[in-house]
């Protein structure tokens, strides 16, 4: 399959961008469940389904671009394309000296986002959980270390590669609005209904004193690019004390709320994410 990843990474962008908004349309008219999951998501919300119809298309493009993200030689840089707003919340992060957390959600452009971040304030550490099929995990793997950029596997060891790299005031990154395993998560609000949502960034914000930063990743139309956004820090963590996790895990879904509500149109709505997690040792 691997021939097959570096056959497409020679398309255009645009190109890929075309077949991938085909693809998610394709899905979409094949799969009554999923179109179900995606409108009840965008439902509880509270959107007008209009406003996130391109999210469609827009899944389809995120698969397509793979290639291309993941079969970038290590010689090129990933921000020709990038446009960056928000640095300065990133150099205030840093200059207190406790590490940084990017996080964000399954919107836009998310694969890209890590090796944009690297680029610009690596060392970065990304957690992330290994494919089930073999051939993609190896593939993930090796795509996805890159200078500046570590990826670990959701694992105690990765959790202490995080900690090590927060002390020393690097960064890590992660996307928080994906299911955790039953046992890892707590039950939190997210756009008004419990979802079981991850306690890992809100720990090691607690534990290390980092600073959580939201991070966005939009993809432009026609291939024209992306735009990486750094949010603003969250705020009141430290009201909420070490034992008070789910006011702290509210915090952060609050502010991935907020990006998806500013980009309706690229989230992942068909992402089951209010399902019962599943039984799984980390």
């Amino acid at each position: 399959m691997r021939w097959l990843f570096r056959f497409f990474s020679w398309w255009p962008l645009a190109a890929l961008h075309a077949l991938g908004g085909a693809l998610g349309w394709l899905v979409w008219s094949l799969s009554p469940r999923y179109r179900a999951q995606f409108r009840a998501h965008v439902a509880q919300a509270g959107l007008p389904f209009v406003l996130a119809r391109p999210a469609i298309a827009e899944a389809g493009r995120f698969v397509a671009e793979l290639p291309k993200l993941w079969m970038r030689p290590s010689s090129q840089s990933c921000l020709a394309n990038v446009q960056v707003e928000g640095r300065l919340h990133a150099e205030q992060a840093f200059a207190r000296g406790q590490g940084v957390i990017f996080f964000g959600p399954h919107c836009g452009s998310f694969e890209l986002g890590p090796q944009a971040l690297a680029e610009l304030y690596g060392p970065i550490t990304a957690i992330y959980r290994p494919a089930r099929k073999a051939w993609l995990a190896r593939l993930e793997r090796i795509a996805r270390n890159r200078a500046h950029l570590t990826v670990v596997p959701a694992s105690l060891n990765g959790i202490r590669l995080m900690n090590k790299a927060l002390k020393a005031n690097h960064a890590v990154a992660m996307l928080t609005d994906q299911v955790p395993p039953e046992g890892l998560g707590i039950w939190a609000p997210f756009f008004g209904r419990p979802a079981y949502s991850m306690t890992l960034a809100a720990r090691l914000a607690l534990q290390n004193g980092a600073v959580l930063l939201p991070v966005s990743c939009e993809r432009l139309s026609s291939g024209r690019g992306y735009v990486l956004k750094i949010w603003p820090a969250v705020t009141g963590l430290e009201s909420a004390g070490k034992s008070d996790m789910l006011h702290a895990v509210t915090l952060i879904n609050q502010a991935i709320e907020a990006i998806v509500l500013s980009q309706p149109g690229q989230y992942l709505w068909g992402y089951a994410r209010y399902k019962t997690p599943r039984k799984e040792a980390l």
